[in-house]
């Protein structure tokens, strides 16, 4: 009897040990080797698909959205998306720390939360999350962050954002944007369509970039001023070198 308790005590250790091991490998493949490998992928193959792009396909229907370079979008729209998301686009490392202080500081005596996430932390969101909102989530937002910014170029970020960004209604991608609302190519838009766009895209389903209101049409002439601060201190350069 007692030999037998103590040869089942070191095969018990030996199962834990076992086990422990594969979820130590699991939790690697998935956290680590998973997302890295994806990352590399997407870098030089377009995502064939987002989770909010599931999502509104489920509940919404069929949406649009085609894949087009970033050399057939106009560079109107990247410098009005820069101006308006994130004017240090091409000096940070993923990160607009200003940005965060300052929306921290505001959040702090406000009641309308404001973010200050960076297009590269949209892009990570975008390409790989759900659009909810927890900690646990800006955390791998976080992480996924770091990730494309060390394994993308700048140039490669800014494509991807503009080709999987929710526009309106069941569109997502500068192109889907662009047919819809102007009825022209996103390699045709207008510096004035351009920041009509970048205007509505932090709420694409409130607001219209075709028929805008007066928040719209204001907010794009203040865009529309950025987009030449843009283009002249070549805050874009990381972009169009």
């Amino acid at each position: 009897m007692g030999q037998a308790a103590s040869d089942t005590a070191p095969r018990q250790r030996k199962r834990r040990r076992s086990l422990l091991g594969r979820l130590v490998s699991w939790f690697f493949l998935l956290v680590v080797v998973l997302p890295v490998a994806l990352i590399l992928v997407f870098r030089f193959v377009p995502p064939p698909t987002t989770p909010l792009m599931i999502g509104t396909s489920i509940f919404d229907g069929p949406i649009r959205q085609r894949w087009v370079p970033l050399e057939a979008i106009s560079p109107n729209l990247v410098r009005a998306v820069v101006a308006a998301e994130d004017d240090k686009f091409c000096s940070h490392y993923g990160f607009d720390l200003e940005a965060i202080d300052k929306a921290i500081e505001r959040n702090a005596v406000s009641n309308r939360l404001r973010g200050a996430s960076s297009i590269s932390q949209q892009t990570a969101k975008n390409l790989f999350l759900g659009p909810d909102r927890t900690w646990l989530r800006k955390g791998v937002e976080a992480y996924l962050t770091v990730l494309i910014e060390t394994f993308w170029p700048k140039r490669r970020i800014i494509e991807t954002y503009l080709n999987i960004a929710e526009w309106g209604p069941r569109r997502f991608g500068a192109e889907a944007a662009a047919r819809a609302n102007f009825r022209k190519a996103a390699a045709q838009l207008s510096p004035f369509e351009a920041a009509r766009l970048a205007t509505v895209l932090p709420s694409p389903l409130v607001y219209r970039a075709d028929v805008p209101g007066p928040f719209v049409a204001r907010q794009s002439q203040v865009i529309l001023n950025r987009m030449g601060e843009v283009r002249r201190d070549r805050l874009d350069a990381c972009i169009y070198q």
